[in-house]
């Protein structure tokens, strides 16, 4: 790192997709719970992560963004993540999307992050899909079985192109890039975004007929 400490010039979003588990910032100490995140602002020089149990360890999934100015570190529990409800069962879409740490929730400097689910029997995610100029993003997908797959759309709607991902594996589109995915089964998957602005609905199109 070209810095004293990981976030002198960045922030740090922090999901737990595990067991539960604390983590340490400057000291205090943040005890998570699945799907519990914690954002940890700008300056926070000491930061630890452990588990409450070897046997059920927490997994922390770790998302940053640079910061030019502080805010202060907030816990956000999953109940505090208000889903709303989108799609249908009839289009096999039919999922909850948990905003965490965005304009109406947990402050951040650029950092936007929640978590999708999808109901039992609903396989596609962020579909119509769409790009954002304005904002770079990142899937990290889970709760899949071992032998299951997610097949992640991305790049320009005229010229798709396909990444099979497994369990806890993660990809990035950039600005001009589509984001959707078929799964063979229902599944989980953290998004992150950070750029020009946090406007969850700053969002280009790309209408079905588009793609190719």
């Amino acid at each position: 790192m070209r810095a004293e400490y990981f976030t002198e010039r960045r922030e740090l979003g922090a999901l737990n997709i595990g067991g539960r588990g604390t983590i340490r910032v400057n000291g205090k100490s943040h005890s998570l719970g699945n799907l519990d995140c914690l954002y940890v602002g700008r300056g926070a020089k000491q930061i630890a992560f452990e588990s409450a149990n070897a046997d059920s360890p927490a997994i922390f999934y770790l998302l940053s963004y640079p910061a030019h100015t502080t805010y202060p570190t907030t816990l956000i529990r999953k109940d505090e993540a208000s889903p709303v409800e989108l799609g249908s069962a009839e289009a096999c879409n039919h999922r909850s999307v948990c905003k965490y740490i965005y304009v109406g929730g947990a402050k951040s400097c650029q950092l936007v992050m929640g978590v999708t689910h999808l109901h039992p029997g609903s396989a596609w995610n962020t579909m119509p899909a769409h790009t954002h100029m304005r904002r770079s993003e990142i899937y990290m997908y889970f709760n899949l079985d071992e032998d299951a797959r997610v097949f992640h759309l991305m790049g320009p709607p005229e010229e798709t192109r396909h990444v099979v991902m497994k369990n806890r594996e993660i990809v990035v589109s950039p600005g001009w890039s589509i984001h959707a995915g078929m799964g063979t089964q229902a599944y989980s998957f953290c998004w992150g975004m950070g750029g020009e602005n946090q406007d969850y609905g700053d969002m280009d199109p790309a209408p079905l007929a588009s793609l190719r």
